[in-house]
């Protein structure tokens, strides 16, 4: 991923974090041959039971699962290394918030890209204890989450049409581009905008909040570095 300077993360715990509140990722290896393209399954990856990842994601382990039927996993093996990409919502921001011209609209958001190997976890149980961690992941961010305790029987049924892996992280590359570099109450503005009740983008409005603007941005709003 193309990063620029002005977009850092804030810190490797926004980098987890990031993670953990978007766990629907895209998960991309490469095709067996130069004539085959990269093969990419839009999944659920989460973190085990006890995971330590805490300030930084390399050296820990995610795991994921995709269905059976997929035969994207039947090229794991043999192509173990794969991205796995996270995002927020992808919100625009208009100009109408500057209130300066001449201006453009831009589009606010922040990506965490993993790189890393894949193992396929063949024992049944094993993909069991993802698949029942993927759900608890998931209900975890409901305001009242489901309970599966009446549903352990049929998932062990079903187990056999999924493929469970893990996924051991060996690099990471982010960009959180959240109006940083402009002045703080055009920053504010725009939080304000995305944060509206019929936006769909209150987390980048609440990730804007919690990264606030750079130092070195300029009254004009432009980046005294530049």
């Amino acid at each position: 991923m193309h990063t620029y300077p002005n977009y850092p993360a804030p810190s490797g715990r926004a980098e987890v974090e990031l993670v953990k509140a978007n766990p629907f990722a895209l998960l991309i290896t490469n095709g067996a041959d130069c004539e085959h393209p990269p093969v990419a399954t839009h999944l659920p990856i989460v973190f085990p039971p006890e995971s330590g990842a805490t300030t930084d994601l390399t050296g820990h382990r995610l795991w994921g699962h995709l269905g059976r039927k997929n035969t994207h996993w039947q090229s794991f093996a043999e192509q173990p290394e794969a991205l796995a990409v996270f995002s927020t919502s992808q919100a625009y921001v208009s100009p109408s918030n500057y209130h300066f011209t001449p201006a453009a609209p831009t589009l606010n958001y922040a990506a965490v890209h993993l790189t890393g190997t894949i193992t396929v976890l063949e024992d049944d149980a094993e993909s069991l204890a993802v698949v029942e961690r993927t759900v608890e992941a998931l209900e975890g961010q409901r305001e009242s989450p489901w309970s599966p305790e009446g549903s352990h029987e049929l998932f062990r049924k079903i187990i056999s049409g999924v493929v469970s892996f893990a996924f051991d992280v060996t690099g990471v590359t982010s960009m959180f581009k959240l109006s940083q570099d402009m002045p703080a109450q055009v920053h504010e503005r725009v939080a304000d905008d995305l944060d509206r009740p019929s936006c769909p983008h209150a987390d980048v409005a609440g990730l804007m909040r919690q990264t606030g603007v750079s130092e070195s941005t300029g009254e004009d709003g432009e980046d005294a570095t530049a």
